[in-house]
């Protein structure tokens, strides 16, 4: 044994056992609060946008696809059904007449469990009375701390009239939900757009002159203004390409990535969806397709004072996003969304990740629509990603480094808040050791005591191969 192996042998409160190991990742891992950077729960003052409740999470589109390969019944009696009675439908379909196998449907198992409610219920009504004897505030509460979540990033619409309308009656809001300017509609239908933004007094035109490119750019500004977002973002087809001679790219290049340096927020691109390709499925009708990772490394190269967050659809894209990471620090690439939400994907991109880009990227986002979505989303996660840095850290361990529980915690924290919030310009420097600092809304669970670089300028720096 070389000296530089017993002096890491002899580091205080190093893990030398790869149980202690993976008891200490595991255990970090699950008591370590996430920033949750996509989801599209509202806060309650956003009434009935806010979404909890056992027909809330039995009616998510992700069960409807199910519902529809199990029972005989065309989408549109489905749709024509109450919600209520929708609801009924999938629990006896997917939970009494068959076991609860999929990702999906042994997720309602686990909130109902957390809940202390019967997964084997042969009705809902037990269900029912439980979440109509709840206040919003209190279950909200309740599910935070189930879940270990401190905040939230919410989607939100400008062009959505019943979002709008709370944001222009002002007051305010839960501190823990945070703002994202969702663009899908501005910048993947124009043409649609363009009545609803002059409904608003901006004088927008179709044709997209200086004039109306410098209107949009207005109207965005006052929406950023209006919400103070973390970032911009944008849902985008597998067909994206930039730059390409479309309202969608000018829009980009001349409105959306200028408004982005000026407020300094970065631009989030989820990438590879191909909507409505069984319109009668409705949300559940939404499929993928594989994207050309082109367009992020042109935007990347081409705008590299711009931030920008990615996630992309398609398994078959996800070593391409790691390997472009490598080479442009103003790119994060985050999640599993949608379609790689299930264990074993994730559990696939996790290890991946780790292995070309160190703890640097953001590996989970819960996607959530439904409140109570955050209690088996986020366990399932964690258990996977648990899994994957424990391996990551044995590998060290073979390798004669052995890491400390502080080392481990630093990592964690990094990976479920520490490098979305540098990135998104909220993370600072306490005075006096580099400490982290709380959340900025107060609502932090504790401190975390531990030296972290400043990962934004990291992250503008390329890594040289």
């Amino acid at each position: 044994m070389n000296q530089h192996t017993q002096s890491a042998n002899h580091l205080h409160g190093a893990l030398r056992e790869p149980s202690a190991l993976r008891a200490c990742v595991t255990e970090t891992v699950f008591r370590t609060r996430v920033f949750d950077m996509h989801t599209h729960l509202f806060a309650p003052q956003f009434g009935a946008l806010n979404l909890w409740g056992i027909d809330e999470l039995l009616t998510y589109h992700y069960l409807i696809a199910e519902l529809m390969r199990a029972e005989n019944i065309a989408p549109r009696k489905f749709f024509a059904l109450s919600k209520g009675e929708q609801a009924d439908l999938v629990w006896h379909t997917l939970f009494i007449e068959r076991a609860p196998l999929s990702e999906a449907t042994r997720g309602i198992i686990r909130a109902l469990t957390a809940l202390d409610l019967n997964p084997r219920a042969k009705d809902l009504r037990e269900a029912r009375a439980f979440f109509a004897n709840q206040k919003a505030e209190d279950f909200l509460n309740r599910v935070f701390e189930i879940a270990c979540v401190s905040g939230v990033v919410m989607t939100n619409d400008p062009l959505d009239a019943a979002e709008a309308g709370v944001w222009n009656d002002g007051g305010e809001f839960d501190s823990r939900f945070h703002a994202a300017l969702r663009m899908d509609r501005l910048l993947n239908g124009w043409r649609e757009a363009v009545p609803h933004i002059k409904a608003q007094g901006f004088s927008v035109q179709e044709d997209l002159s200086a004039g109306a490119l410098a209107e949009t750019r207005r109207f965005l500004d006052a929406w950023i203004e209006r919400m103070k977002p973390l970032y911009l973002a944008v849902s985008l087809p597998d067909t994206f390409a930039f730059p390409e001679d479309s309202a969608r790219s000018k829009l980009i290049s001349e409105v959306v990535l200028p408004a982005c340096r000026e407020h300094d927020k970065p631009l989030a691109m989820m990438i590879g969806v191909r909507r409505r390709v069984n319109p009668e499925l409705q949300l559940a009708g939404d499929a993928l397709g594989r994207a050309d990772i082109t367009a992020v490394t042109n935007l990347c190269a081409a705008y590299p004072d711009n931030r920008f967050l990615v996630t992309m659809l398609a398994r078959e894209n996800q070593h391409e996003l790691c390997v472009a990471a490598r080479k442009f620090g103003n790119l994060m690439p985050f999640g599993c969304w949608w379609f790689l939400n299930n264990p074993s994907i994730i559990s696939e991109v996790t290890r991946e990740r780790f292995e070309l880009l160190g703890a640097s990227f953001i590996p989970q986002h819960s996607d959530a629509r439904v409140l109570d979505q955050l209690i088996y989303k986020w366990e399932h996660s964690r258990r996977v990603i648990a899994d994957a840095l424990y391996e990551s850290f044995k590998c060290l361990m073979d390798n004669g480094w052995f890491a400390t529980p502080k080392e481990i915690e630093q990592e964690v924290t990094r990976l479920f808040s520490g490098n979305f919030r540098q990135w998104v310009g909220l993370e600072t420097k306490a005075r006096g050791g580099g400490s982290l600092s709380p959340d900025s809304d107060g609502r932090s669970a504790r401190e975390f005591e531990f030296e972290i670089t400043d990962l934004k300028q990291q992250q503008r720096t390329k890594i040289q191969d």
